[in-house]
């Protein structure tokens, strides 16, 4: 029995699309639901499940035959090399079954292989001009080819006149990351004059066969997986080689059922174009009525106002938060809220911040006179045009260095010379603004620097310098008795808890608040972004009284566990959707 019939059933394979139809706005709801889509798309497609068979269809067997005789007939007038023979087809190389009047055929049987020029790197320009061709390269083959970014070579470097591209050549990447190599465009138009290819594409040129449903099948899941797992691998590229691209089993309908499958599945594309469109639309718009609403929310003027919105909003929340970016907004409006002072009501009877402050100036004239800080040069007081929004009765403004605040940077990564070793935290160490002790890494440091690098609890540790804006100046809480230090990377802020709870601070740098504050304060040079001890004292602070304080923490610590609940509930869902829309896929392949 030939490979052939083995490898085909004896009925007709149509069977999918129905049901593929009546669930497709299931699945494309499901996290990844479309890309999965389009994958079980070109599957249903080259298993003959996509279209119903015609039995009156020209047999793929015949179509094969042509193609041979035309082949024979271009090497017999020199139009094209002789190929080297490739192996017969075996039984057991056949991945799946195929339906009655279809064939399996090697990729070089059905096309010609061209591959691209090479020339010395000193040869390209980017601009066009006599005696020279424009020339593609890995970067200009994406979904489409792009052709905005073209290089220009001289033409004498195109050894053969069929390396100059045609309509309907496809042209697959031949070098490139693991990720990429494979990637196949094809070509719809050439808006220049005459291009060519560089050396890491080839261009694949059928023979009898639709280019259109040849890329069908290169973009298959099977054919990408197999083109990857032949690719030879150096550090950082994978080359596929045309022995490994030739003996390629691709399955062979009938033109005929060929030109079907591809405008069904350009069809089907067309439709999770528009689901992909009409999804990207939809969170669009969510993220901007959630916005709109949460900004309200943060915004109130006064607690009963906030209240208000509150249970504006409320009756709405099954529909605002089914989607994790709604939850974190409404976590940044819980920290809004809380630093406004419009998250827990105010108790006459607490002592108010103006005493806080008192005692702090009290403080610090003490330390004056005790000659351990110097008399700085008083600073005019806040002015109302300073003040970001109005504050609650008790809460004052005050400018972070007001509170005394001692800040020291962090210890060099080197270490001292004969020092013991230390637990070092690195802004690796940092993981959700919180500190891990997963993997320290440990430096020498001598006595008197593991003391002043040394951390105790309550402390914060802001980050000094990094290439990210939504890192640099992050309050992380040391919320522990830690035996370590920590690195230049970050400054160390200890404060007077009888003034200010550092629980409370650092919410306080979590919100939109300070962050705006912080970010607009950056000093960037060589792509690093930079804060330093001055702009952290410079940041205002609305300071509430402490028993205040204490109550704000504990209500935004309730409602922050339920926000990650909801987290973990809508990730379950998602995960749920996800198995659901496999299964379904799988079900059909």
């Amino acid at each position: 029995m030939s490979a052939t019939l083995a490898a085909r059933e004896p009925v007709a394979r149509y069977v999918a699309t129905p049901p593929l139809l009546q669930h497709f706005d299931q699945v494309a709801q499901a996290p990844g639901g479309i890309t999965r889509l389009r994958e079980l798309i070109l599957t249903l497609a080259v298993q003959g499940k996509l279209v119903p068979q015609d039995p009156t269809d020209e047999p793929a067997s015949v179509l094969l035959e042509r193609i041979r005789a035309e082949k024979a007939r271009l090497v017999k007038e020199g139009k094209i090399r002789k190929e080297k023979p490739l192996a017969a087809i075996d039984d057991e190389e056949t991945p799946f079954c195929l339906p009655l009047a279809w064939e399996w055929e090697r990729l070089g049987h059905v096309v010609d292989v061209i591959r691209g020029i090479t020339f010395p790197a000193n040869e390209k320009t980017k601009e066009p001009a006599e005696g020279r061709i424009g020339c593609l390269r890995t970067t200009n083959i994406q979904d489409r080819i792009e052709w905005d970014d073209l290089l220009f070579i001289d033409r004498s470097f195109m050894v053969r006149e069929e390396q100059i591209i045609q309509r309907s050549d496809i042209v697959m990447s031949m070098a490139n990351s693991r990720e990429l190599v494979g990637k196949v465009a094809i070509v719809k138009e050439i808006p220049i004059a005459e291009a060519t290819i560089g050396g890491f594409l080839s261009v694949l040129r059928p023979h009898s066969v639709l280019p259109q449903f040849l890329m069908i099948v290169l973009r298959t899941q099977y054919t990408r997986s197999s083109l990857i797992d032949s690719a030879s691998q150096t550090t950082n590229i994978a080359n596929i080689s045309l022995g490994k691209l030739n003996p390629l089993l691709i399955p062979v309908p009938s033109i005929a059922e060929q030109s079907r499958i591809v405008a069904r599945v350009d069809e089907l594309m067309a439709l999770c174009d528009t689901l992909e469109e009409t999804g990207r639309l939809a969170a669009v718009q969510h993220e901007r009525l959630a916005g709109a609403l949460f900004d309200a929310l943060a915004n109130s003027a006064t607690a009963e106002e906030a209240t208000e919105n509150w249970q504006r909003i409320a009756p709405h929340f099954d529909l605002l938060l089914d989607r994790t970016s709604t939850v974190d907004r409404l976590e940044q409006t819980i920290l809004q809220l809380a630093v406004r002072g419009l998250l827990v009501p105010q108790n006459p009877a607490d002592e108010p911040a103006s005493a806080l402050l008192q005692k702090t100036r009290q403080e610090k004239d003490h330390q004056i006179a005790a000659g351990k800080i110097k008399r700085d040069k008083p600073l005019p007081p806040i002015s109302d045009e300073e003040k970001p929004f109005e504050l609650p009765e008790g809460w004052e403004w005050v400018a972070l260095r007001d509170l005394l605040p001692e800040f020291q940077n962090g210890a060099s990564s080197r270490g001292d010379t004969g020092g013991s070793p230390i637990t070092v935290l690195r802004l690796a160490d940092i993981k959700n603004r919180r500190i891990s002790l997963s993997d320290t890494r440990e430096i020498p440091i001598n006595e008197r620097d593991a003391k002043k690098y040394g951390l105790q609890k309550g402390d914060i540790l802001i980050v000094r310098v990094n290439g990210s804006a939504d890192i640099v100046g992050q309050f992380i809480l040391n919320d522990d008795e830690l035996a370590a230090i920590y690195c230049d990377h970050f400054i160390r802020m200890r404060i007077d808890q009888g003034v200010i709870t550092p629980r409370f601070l650092s919410l306080f740098g979590e919100s939109d608040i300070a962050r705006s504050r912080i970010q607009s304060l950056f000093i960037t040079t060589a792509g690093q972004k930079t804060v330093n001890q001055a702009h952290i004292g410079s940041l205002l602070l609305p300071l509430p009284p402490l028993p205040e304080q204490s109550r704000i923490v504990a209500r935004v610590t309730e409602l922050r566990a339920l926000c990650a609940q909801l987290r973990e509930r809508l990730a379950a869902t998602a995960r749920t959707q996800s198995r659901l829309a496999e299964a379904f896929v799988d079900s059909l392949g």
